[in-house]
């Protein structure tokens, strides 16, 4: 564990967590609570994540949001947890709240027909297995590919897609392995907004992500709670604190557990 700025204390943290009247803790997935993996469908949580986080959840003294780039759809059969936390998927362009309220963000027509377009010219050039149709996105994924065989695709699909994005104000953005195409007005920064919005001032946070379409979320929170990069290697950041997975991330997610056992809550109300 690092703290990258301020003077911020862990053990105060999880003092004020324990005591607080309310909390959110909300988290990326890939890169965050799962290894990355060529083959998608095999990236489940490190090891003891998902035991530490299924504990959380159903103590219910905490929100429990995932904020990820993938899919609902895709995610929840990896996450195996029996009771599921908020979601929101598609870099929020989905958002799914207990077992049947599910919300789906509206785009415009123009924005619409782009996608469609992105997607029939992928199939076209022979590219649908590299890419991914989401709500409100599509993305070109090109981990464990052939490096100077990715490279190339990059470039060709970023130099069309790019005349996708300027048809249908779409925005072309960069991840940790790949490059992404999706409607402007969404994204992990607008869901912790509205999540802030939601819960009150009164509410103790913390966002952990590793990616740099996490750092929307790091900004979000504005210093005013705690943002948390979580990955092997630094790299350039907004977040307060770096953790190393999986031995430090299972560290923090213990820490929050015992933060808010069932004593410390009751005696919050």
């Amino acid at each position: 564990m690092k703290v990258l700025k301020g003077l911020f204390d862990p053990d105060r943290f999880f003092q004020n967590l324990g005591g607080a009247g309310k909390r959110a803790l909300l988290l990326d997935y890939d890169g965050t609570l799962a290894p990355f993996q060529a083959e998608r469908d095999q990236a489940v949580p490190y090891p003891g994540v998902r035991k530490i986080l299924s504990a959380i959840i159903e103590r219910e003294h905490t929100r429990v949001v995932l904020i990820s780039g993938r899919s609902i759809e895709s995610l929840i059969p990896l996450l195996g947890l029996k009771k599921l936390p908020e979601i929101w998927g598609s870099h929020g362009h989905e958002r799914l709240i207990g077992d049947d309220v599910y919300l789906r963000a509206w785009i415009d027509e123009s924005a619409r027909l782009a996608l469609a377009k992105a997607n029939s010219w992928a199939k076209a050039a022979d590219l649908e297995n590299w890419c991914e149709q989401k709500p409100g996105c599509i993305a070109l994924h090109l981990r464990g590919r052939d490096l100077a065989l990715s490279e190339e695709i990059q470039e060709k699909v970023a130099r069309k897609w790019s005349a996708f994005a300027r048809e249908g104000n779409l925005s072309l953005q960069a991840f940790d392995g790949g490059i992404e195409l999706r409607a402007a007005g969404r994204g992990k920064g607008e869901a912790v907004e509205t999540i802030l919005a939601e819960t009150g001032e009164d509410t103790v946070v913390a966002y952990l992500g590793d990616d740099v379409t996490d750092e929307d979320a790091f900004r979000a929170l504005d210093g005013a709670d705690l943002s948390v990069l979580v990955r092997y290697e630094f790299r350039p950041t907004a977040a307060d604190l770096w953790l190393k997975p999986p031995e430090e991330l299972s560290g923090f997610l213990t820490n929050w557990l015992e933060a808010t056992g069932e004593e410390k809550c009751r005696r919050i109300g």
